[in-house]
């Protein structure tokens, strides 16, 4: 028994022990994650009513619309309302799309929301997400079957979920990026390597202080030369000699004075790019066409942004054009990213939140303020004065030993009050 007493005790040594404080704070972290994703969204009403709304909570319906039917997403309402008790897939937030619960993707679901909903959206765009299926390997997260943990990535582009073991190049600490742009993205939005010499998140050698760029992932590398000035990619590119693949991403304080616009300057093993300010005024009147005058690499990764890079881009008229030819435009619009729709979501939820104490404290007049704040500090010292006692003998708090605490309190409070005397004048 006395072996049995010393495993149990050494078994309690091992587990770990969470606080009241832990839990209450873990719960106000998940609150606070869940005022981010949902609170920019309607639980009560459809979404559809709308039209393509710039960015929502999305789920997708496995119940309805599983794989080899076609793709489709519901809004936060009619998740709740409609498919409550469904398997749904959370997309978690996506852009400029349109509720299609009940639409002729459902066979059998007509939305109790908005039941007069056109047959099909055709301005939404679907990838494996709605399947439940993410990244490049296409599988399900959490997944069952990969014990490797890694933190999946969104792309800011195509919005797709991506592992960061997955995007050639191994993502900063979370704090150190705001916005990744993937490699099949980075690929299509080749302009975006002009910017990436200059805006992408940097880290600092350990070696020898030099500057080295975040596009140290898998692939051949390539260093682009100086342009023409035109807005195509159809720039001269050289592969690197492999003895110069390290060398090429470390730049010195001391070279960064001018840039290297020779044409033998793609084999040298240590490549100058020009740290130069973005914001600096344009002689051409645009940003991007000075970039690209400049040399910078380009490589098969993905890309880590800091926060308002996007206010950085170029918006004179053939950038724009660029932009919507590629489908990008929304790259300019400050409201567009996650963040500003998380803040929006706190700010609102902020704002909803009512003190249930100070509404009623509001609702009385002096007299009865001062006697409830009174009884307040009474209940709250008496309770400290209780649970002290619990602490100090190390035992658990039962569910029995709350009910007897209140109902010793209410006893107290009616022998208080049955002892006053009143006088009458």
């Amino acid at each position: 028994m006395a072996g049995a007493e010393g495993h149990a005790g050494r078994q309690s040594e091992l587990e770990p022990v969470v606080s009241l404080v832990d839990v209450l704070e873990e719960d106000e972290e998940l609150e606070n994650e869940a005022c981010a994703v949902l609170g920019g969204s309607d639980s009560e009403k459809c979404s559809y009513s709308q039209g393509s709304v710039k960015r929502q909570a999305l789920y997708a319906c496995s119940t309805c619309t599983p794989e080899g039917e076609e793709p489709a997403g519901i809004c936060l309402a009619c998740s709740y309302e409609c498919h409550g008790s469904h398997k749904l897939f959370e997309l978690y937030t996506k852009r400029n799309f349109r509720c299609d619960c009940g639409n002729s993707k459902f066979k059998n679901l007509e939305c109790k929301l908005f039941p007069d909903k056109a047959k099909i959206n055709s301005g939404n765009k679907y990838n494996d997400n709605f399947f439940g299926l993410y990244c490049i390997c296409k599988r399900p997260y959490p997944d069952p079957e990969d014990e490797i943990p890694d933190e999946m990535i969104q792309c800011v582009v195509c919005e797709d979920w991506f592992h960061g073991r997955h995007l050639g190049a191994i993502p900063p600490e979370s704090g150190d990026f705001q916005e990744m742009v993937c490699q099949a993205c980075m690929k299509r939005c080749s302009f975006l390597w002009a910017y990436a010499a200059q805006l992408a998140v940097t880290k600092v050698s350990a070696e020898d202080d030099g500057l080295v760029l975040n596009v140290d992932g898998i692939g051949d590398q390539e260093v682009i030369k100086p342009e023409n000035g035109d807005h195509q990619d159809s720039t001269l590119k050289e592969d690197i000699p492999e003895h110069g693949k390290d060398a090429v991403k470390e730049v010195k304080a001391e070279q960064t004075s001018e840039p290297c616009t020779s044409s033998s300057s793609a084999s040298d093993p240590q490549t100058v790019f020009k740290n130069q300010h973005l914001n600096t005024e344009s002689q051409s009147g645009c940003k991007l066409q000075d970039l690209k005058a400049k040399q910078f690499v380009k490589k098969d990764t993905a890309t880590y942004w800091p926060l308002n890079w996007r206010s950085k881009l170029c918006t004179c008229p053939d950038c724009m054009k660029m932009y919507g030819d590629l489908d990008v435009l929304f790259l300019t619009d400050e409201y567009d990213t996650v963040l500003a729709y998380e803040n929006k979501g706190k700010v609102d939820q902020a704002a909803d939140r009512r003190d249930p104490l100070m509404d009623t404290l509001n609702s009385m007049n002096r007299v009865q303020q001062v006697e409830l704040i009174c009884e307040y500090n009474d209940l709250k010292s008496e309770l400290k004065d209780y649970l002290k006692r619990f602490a100090d003998e190390g035992t658990v708090v039962k569910r029995e030993d709350i009910q007897q605490f209140f109902e010793e309190f209410q006893s107290k409070k009616r022998r208080r009050v049955d002892g006053m005397q009143y006088y009458c004048s």
